[in-house]
């Protein structure tokens, strides 16, 4: 596993973190066990960089990767464990809409619950997960002034947040925001243009991409792309993974690590061996040339 610096704090993270939204399953005791079978081949790979929310599986992935920390307390001091709060699901009653909230009450609460379930002391970064349209900036600042002096968390991030959004956060606060969480693959490339990486560069907040192989090893999120879209994806993946002597899907994770911006693609899968192959894609000396090949065969034109 290749570790790099996690800029703005004293962390060295795995390139690629391992994402916990699905190690829960159908909450079924052999999903459960196969969850945690995940969750020590990843760590046996070399990540130490774990990706929660607290509506992943309904708060059972939390509690889940807390039951492997409560077996093996050791393990904690050498992860970095991430969590996301501020969708409230339309559960509470019935009037109450699916909404954001990124209130001082519902934040503290909601940071307590995943310390809980997570069986730790304390989140080494924390992410308010979708932009909350009524978000107080000075409230937010205020939330993670208290979480920071309690030392229930350690640093700051955002996730789905535009470049306006982290700058409106930034402009009320005095620590810095260490991390935005967004969909980054072949697919969506929206952050390549709306300045979203051009903002991580500059300010030296981590880009960590959810959903990276969306459009290649399965759908996409609003997928758009056309028959003709996907075979000349395929055919130029084919054919750098032919060159590249790896998986098509490995090219796409060389895709995005090629980026100077320095994105921290997350897997999800469950499967020990996809796991661990997906550390090849740190291994290929991926040129610029390829990059734009692939930039080309994606949207069906030469860049202007």
């Amino acid at each position: 596993m290749k570790n790099v610096h996690l800029a703005q704090t004293p962390y060295t993270s795995s390139r690629l973190i391992y994402g916990c939204m699905r190690i829960c399953g159908d909450n079924s005791l052999a999903a459960r066990n196969k969850g945690k079978r995940a969750i020590h081949a990843a760590i046996e790979a070399g990540y130490n960089h774990f990706d929660h929310a607290d509506i992943y599986g309904g708060g059972e992935s939390e509690s889940l990767f807390g039951e492997v920390i409560k077996a093996s307390p050791a393990l904690r001091d050498n992860l970095i464990i991430t969590s996301k709060a501020g969708i409230r699901p339309k559960k509470e009653n019935e009037y109450a809409p699916t909404r954001y909230d990124f209130s001082k009450k519902y934040i503290l609460n909601a940071v307590e619950g995943s310390l809980s379930r997570l069986n730790v002391d304390y989140l080494d970064l924390f992410l308010l997960h979708r932009p909350d349209f009524l978000m107080d900036v000075h409230e937010v600042a205020e939330t993670f002034a208290l979480l920071k002096a309690s030392g229930k968390v350690k640093h700051f991030g955002v996730s789905n947040f535009l470049p306006s959004q982290v700058e409106m956060l930034r402009s009320g606060m005095s620590m810095p925001l260490v991390a935005n969480q967004v969909e980054i693959n072949i697919h969506n490339i929206d952050t390549l243009l709306n300045g979203t990486l051009d903002q991580c560069q500059q300010h030296q907040i981590a880009p960590i991409a959810w959903c990276p192989l969306g459009g290649v090893a399965y759908s996409a999120w609003g997928n758009s792309f056309t028959t003709s879209d996907e075979q000349r994806i395929e055919n130029e993946l084919n054919q750098q993974a032919e060159n590249y002597q790896c998986q098509p899907w490995q090219v796409i994770l060389a895709w995005l690590l090629k980026h100077p911006a320095k994105i921290f693609p997350i897997i999800g899968s469950t499967t020990p061996e996809r796991i661990e192959a997906a550390k090849v894609a740190l291994s290929l000396e991926y040129t610029r040339e390829d990059w734009y090949r692939l930039f080309e065969a994606r949207n069906g034109q030469s860049v202007p």
